[in-house]
C-alpha cells in the first residue's frame, strides 16, 4: 500500500488538477465518475485522469491517501477538493470558479455559467 501512496503523492503535486475516477476521462465507467469527468471537460480544465479500475492497490488506496471513501476524488494543486456531491455542490455554487481562479487553473467561465443557467 505504500507503493500506492507514493504513486499517488507524486501524482497529485506533478499535476495541477488530478481526477482519480472508475475509468477515464474519454470512457468513464460509472455515473459519478461520468458526472465529475463531464464537469472538468465541458468546463475546458486541463486535467490528467487516473484509472482506479486498473489497480485494485491504487482504488483501496486512494481511499486511504485523502480518507474519503468514494470514487471519484478530485485533486486540485495536491489537495484533496472532493467527491461528486462536492464537485457538483461546487460548480453550481461558484465556489470550483473560485478555486480555479485563485489556484491559477484555467477553465471556460462561460461554460461554467451554462451549467449554472442549465441546473439553476
Amino acid at each position: 500500500m505504500s507503493d500506492a501512496k507514493t504513486l499517488i503523492t507524486e501524482t497529485v503535486k506533478a499535476h495541477d488538477v488530478v481526477l482519480y475516477m472508475k475509468g477515464t476521462k474519454s470512457m468513464p465507467q460509472c455515473g459519478f465518475s461520468s458526472r465529475v469527468a463531464g464537469v472538468l471537460n465541458y468546463m475546458g480544465v486541463d486535467y490528467t485522469d487516473v484509472n482506479v479500475l486498473s489497480d485494485a492497490d491504487l482504488r483501496q488506496g486512494i481511499k486511504d491517501y485523502s480518507d474519503w471513501p468514494t470514487i471519484p476524488q478530485l485533486y486540485v494543486k495536491g489537495e484533496f477538493v472532493g467527491g461528486c456531491d462536492i464537485i457538483t455542490e461546487m460548480t453550481l455554487s461558484g465556489e470550483l470558479d473560485t478555486l480555479f481562479e485563485e489556484s491559477g487553473v484555467t477553465y471556460d467561465k462561460e461554460a461554467a455559467d451554462k451549467i449554472r443557467a442549465a441546473n439553476g
